[in-house]
């Protein structure tokens, strides 16, 4: 047993690889690009340690090349849900009995496994099954994902740390207890690194863990799993469990032990799981904590002194980086009338040169969006604006799916500000923009928070000070990540910990410190020295 309180010391943000020509790191991705399309790997559920084969099997594929298949994934039924539970109760002694350092170094050491031998692995497998090209996957599985393994192991030290003052005669302490029962995770297609975290953060707080994959990001998950495996995570601790949501959610929802939801992914989907645990709250063993970050509607916003040209890169980036698949993307956009003009050409300009296609191929800035469902319901859109008065397709528009799920880079004008793509979450490469009367500024700052339900990120831009500080000030409510002459995507751990309020979540602020104290269930602890030994108090003495 180790006698000391070791350090943990505040970390560094894991550096971008540039993948250059002739690089080091661009020569060893290419090769595992190629390794892996070449195969099909079977990819079961994971139940205490036990690679589980139940037979109803789903497919991975490439969202860019769709009868390319990955791989075969095994759903989870009844049976394996059940055994995934039981699995997750019985190793919560044993793995929250560790001491803080020995969870910490399971988690150090998949981090620094991720930077090394695994980053080419899952950054491919990112690519290939997201449909991500190598900067937003080096961005997201890579960077990200090792930031949380490394900064979650830093939170739980400083969590544990806390404690409060101690008067004469007596010892106060504070015990950060993992909860009761165990922890549903449910995570998103779109990012790998929110995968990663979303079970793993409340494993590293001594809490076991059931967690349910978005079903076309299986197969990186699986990889996830694997480097768990290799830094020495006890069996049992994460059991991945991928399958419908209407068996796997509806089994776990209603468990008496369950102890806490951390999901990212839809508003609807996490409303309709916070009403089943609503509808079931008194058959529960403790209160569970529901943690979320679901969508967005998110913004760009322009005063008639922001400069044109960081403006358009940063609408051009924000919306279109990984085919507008985030829940930070730029969606819309308020541009003055004065500005109008030379935003209108210089962005139009921009998206003429974007080049999209297979992720292998690096010249490419965009690729596919992620299945047949979401191209439907992005192609829905465009369609219903091209077909509206109130609104007109000034570029991009089209839509292809005979061998990939591609949609061009589309800019609507909208003459109305409640226009459907002004209000909507559309989740694709679709940015909405509402060209405002500059004497009307206040007023349409006043529309960006009332248009839309959602308040996740948003962005200003401005080179008046003034205007920079009033316009923060108006929007205080918008957003819970707000930029400042940037793009509102690419939150960084530890330097912008993400989330969003009113429909786009519970902000609790994955990568800081507030998400992981979500995990705890607090115990104080009082030590009397030397107890009174007498009930009587002085003022008893006399009348």
């Amino acid at each position: 047993m180790i006698t000391s309180i070791p350090k943990v010391d505040m970390p560094k943000n894991e550096p971008i690889y540039s993948y250059a020509a002739g690089s080091k790191e661009k020569i060893e991705l290419k090769a595992k690009l190629r390794e892996l399309s070449r195969k099909k790997i079977d990819i079961p559920c994971v139940i205490g340690g036990r690679n589980i084969r139940t037979g109803k099997t789903g497919l991975c594929v490439m969202p860019h090349d769709h009868k390319h298949v990955l791989g075969v994934y095994h759903k989870a039924g009844r049976k394996e849900v059940e055994s995934a539970i039981k699995a997750a109760l019985a190793a919560k002694a044993k793995w929250s009995a560790l001491p803080w350092e020995a969870r910490a170094a399971v988690f150090l050491r998949a981090a620094d496994l991720l930077a090394g031998e695994y980053r080419s692995t899952l950054n491919a497998a990112t690519m290939l099954g997201q449909s991500k090209t190598v900067f937003q996957a080096e961005i997201d599985s890579a960077c990200e994902l090792i930031d949380f393994f490394r900064f979650n192991a830093y939170f739980m030290r400083m969590i544990l740390a806390q404690q409060p003052e101690s008067s004469a005669g007596m010892w106060n302490m504070s015990e950060a207890r993992p909860l009761d029962g165990f922890v549903f995770a449910v995570t998103p297609f779109n990012f790998t690194s929110i995968a990663g975290n979303l079970p793993t953060a409340p494993a590293i707080m001594g809490n076991t863990v059931v967690w349910k994959p978005a079903s076309s990001a299986v197969y990186a998950a699986h990889f996830v799993m694997q480097i768990l495996k290799a830094a020495g995570l006890p069996d049992g601790v994460i059991n991945m469990i991928p399958g419908q949501g209407s068996v796997v959610g509806d089994m776990v929802l209603t468990h008496p032990d369950l102890a806490g939801v951390h999901f990212t992914g839809s508003t609807a989907t996490f409303q309709r799981m916070w009403e089943v645990i609503g509808t079931n709250i008194r058959s529960y063993n403790q209160y569970p904590r529901i943690v979320g970050e679901t969508g967005g509607k998110d913004f760009i916003f322009a005063h008639p002194s922001a400069d044109v040209r960081p403006l358009v890169i940063a609408m051009v980036r924000g919306a279109f980086e990984f085919q507008g698949q985030k829940c930070s993307a730029a969606s819309r956009a308020y541009v003055p009338k004065s500005l109008w003009p030379r935003v209108k050409k210089m962005l139009l300009h921009e998206i003429s040169t974007i080049k999209m296609g297979d992720p292998a191929d690096f010249r490419n800035f965009m690729t596919a969006v992620i299945d047949k469902a979401a191209f439907d319901s992005i192609k829905s859109y465009i369609t219903f604006a091209k077909r509206s008065r109130d609104a007109k397709v000034i570029a991009g528009g089209g839509c292809n799916d005979r061998k990939g799920y591609f949609v061009e880079p589309t800019v609507i004008l909208a003459k109305r500000p409640d226009f459907k793509t002004m209000r909507e979450e559309i989740f694709g490469p679709v940015l909405s923009i509402y060209v405002y009367d500059d004497r009307r500024l206040e007023q349409t700052l006043g529309l960006v928070g009332t248009t839309s339900p959602y308040a996740l990120t948003g962005a200003i831009f401005a080179e008046d000070r003034g205007a920079i500080v009033m316009m923060t000030e108006a929007l205080r409510d918008a957003a819970g990540n707000f930029y400042i002459n940037d793009k509102p995507t690419g939150a960084v751990v530890g330097q912008q910990p993400f989330g969003g309020s009113r429909a786009s979540g519970t902000n609790d602020k994955a990568g800081s410190l507030l998400n992981m104290i979500r995990w705890t269930s607090p115990r104080t602890i009082k030590e009397t020295y030397c107890p009174p030994k007498d009930y009587r108090y002085p003022f008893m003495k006399e009348e």
